[in-house]
């Protein structure tokens, strides 16, 4: 697992590292079960706080994507599986969507709009 994260964005670190462990559910790279290292070792490889790799883990885990267990560690959850199964759907869409001329920012105000 890959996690990136760019210095010079105006995002967060914290949301940065979350999205990218979300992207690797999406796609499918991580499963329900699989461990994500330790915040130690993310925080290390990325030089960045340890609390940063946290608050991440802590808002993906608020997301029910990941288990924050005591002496397991970070896991993604079971509940995660259906993230992986939209990918396509959602490869769809944000397809169609440039076809019509949508940005990326319009589509996703248009989908937090739309109530399910």
């Amino acid at each position: 697992m890959l996690i990136r994260i760019d210095a010079d964005s105006a995002r967060s670190l914290f949301d940065q590292v979350a999205a990218s462990v979300r992207a690797d559910i999406l796609t499918g790279r991580l499963v329900p079960g699989d461990r994500l290292p330790p915040a130690r070792e993310v925080a290390e490889a990325l030089e960045i706080n340890v609390h940063t790799v946290l608050r991440a883990y802590q808002q993906l885990r608020d997301e029910g994507l990941i288990d924050l267990r005591r002496g397991r560690g970070a896991v993604v959850s079971a509940s995660a599986a259906p993230l992986a199964e939209l990918s396509h759907d959602i490869a769809a869409l944000v397809a169609r969507a440039a076809s019509l001329g949508l940005s990326p920012t319009t589509l996703a105000a248009l989908i937090k709009e739309t109530d399910a």
